[in-house]
């Protein structure tokens, strides 16, 4: 195979599978027959590509070719004139497979199959799936190791989902201007679940799981790309762009965790900080404040300190105290606890945390345990300080982070 066309196809396959998915699936109305017919084109590339040289838009080349395939389908099922695919809307005909290179109708195919996969009919993990598989492309099996589930599960949990989407006749569209608040809010959510569990994997030896974080970090660019005026859309993209800022410095040499205080503020992203600072102004200018401009003005507060002691802690503790007033989420709450700790002293820190002790979203939720260990080891209070580090130890799966754990817990000795 040759090397540039096999590396060109895979760039494709990065960026573009999205679109071409997408595109046959407005046509098609069945999510399998779009990826077959999505598979099929890049498996023409592949010979095409060689022959011909690489096209100069290869998206639009795939999307044709997958068009014309999901036509072909639709004839040999001889339905185009019988009746409409389930999922297709009521809106107007599709265009031609001549026209699929033209750009005006791929954003919104895209924009379609992203609600498709994140309605609220489906449950939470069937969602996170479905965006994986028909919009960033991964195969099952790299779905399933991303949320340390079985292939066979999460092949069956997919399944499912389309079926669901099928039975409850889903519809594949853009929901109407009542809706979509509300639906665009579970599309966020959804993107920013794939990026948290790539920024720090729940599970495994290694801290991040790049592969999650960057598909998250380009779902968010497409939703930007497609919705440019959401400020919870900019919200979202600023907050990945400045939490992934640091990613080249959470770790050491030997791959030890670094915490914020201890990392190399010269060696964040800082292109990535320039570009989350202006979108979050942007998304900041809208009022009133949704949840992702203010989760990214916490970070820009983070990512605008010069160094760790210079933080603005009064600052991030009001932005959380706004966050939780539109959002009550005990997670938030955990999160203002450490900063009002930071702001006015541990023992204020603490006693906030012991206040989230009995919230059953955080029983199982390490961090819980580990910030109440800081606390109380800044209280000198080393034996409830080591009890808590070996509650944080039970619970924590990444090795990464607890090897951290273990450190922390053996240097009260010391």
């Amino acid at each position: 195979m040759d090397p540039v066309v096999a590396a060109a196809v895979a760039e494709a396959h990065r960026g573009e599978w999205g679109r071409v998915v997408a595109a046959a699936a407005r046509l098609t109305g069945d999510l399998d027959a779009a990826e077959d017919c999505a598979q099929d084109a890049y498996a023409d590339a592949l010979g095409a590509w060689a022959e011909q040289g690489v096209p100069e838009r290869p998206g639009a080349w795939l999307t044709t070719v997958a068009r014309r395939r999901a036509m072909d389908l639709i004839r040999r099922r001889d339905t185009l004139r019988a009746k409409l695919p389930l999922l297709a809307d009521q809106g107007p005909a599709a265009p031609a497979a001549g026209e699929a290179g033209t750009s005006d109708v791929i954003p919104d195919d895209r924009l379609r199959l992203i609600f498709t996969c994140c309605h609220p009919a489906l449950a939470v993990d069937a969602r996170v799936a479905l965006t994986l598989r028909l919009l960033c492309g991964l195969t099952t099996a790299e779905v399933a190791h991303a949320f340390l589930t079985g292939e066979a599960t999460m092949a069956a949990r997919i399944t499912r989902a389309k079926k669901k989407i099928t039975a409850a006749r889903i519809p594949y569209r853009i929901p109407g201007p009542g809706q979509l608040p509300d639906r665009l809010a579970a599309v966020l959510d959804v993107v920013h679940l794939v990026f948290t569990t790539g920024h720090t994997a729940p599970a495994g030896t290694a801290l991040q799981r790049r592969d999650l974080a960057e598909r998250a970090l380009d779902l968010a660019r497409m939703l930007r790309l497609l919705l440019p005026g959401d400020p919870g859309v900019a919200g979202l993209l600023a907050l990945i762009l400045l939490t992934d800022a640091r990613r080249h410095a959470r770790t050491g040499p030997a791959g030890r965790l670094l915490v914020l205080a201890d990392q190399d503020r010269g060696a964040w992203d800082h292109s990535e900080i320039s570009e989350g600072l202006t979108l979050a102004r942007q998304a900041l200018a809208h009022r009133p404040y949704t949840r992702y401009p203010l989760m990214a003005a916490i970070a820009a507060t983070h990512a605008t300190a010069p160094r760790y002691e210079a933080t603005d802690w009064a600052q991030i503790l009001a932005l959380y105290d706004q966050l939780i007033a539109i959002w009550p989420s005990p997670i938030v709450g955990l999160n203002r606890a450490i900063a009002l700790g930071q702001a006015h002293g541990p023992a204020a820190g603490l006693a906030a945390l012991d206040a989230l002790a009995a919230e059953p979203q955080l029983t199982g939720y390490h961090y819980l345990p580990a910030a109440r260990a800081e606390y109380l080891r800044l209280l000198h209070r080393t034996g409830e300080a080591r009890l808590a580090y070996d509650e944080a130890l039970l619970l924590a799966g990444n090795t990464t982070e607890r090897d951290h754990l273990t450190a922390r817990r053996a240097s009260l000795d010391a």
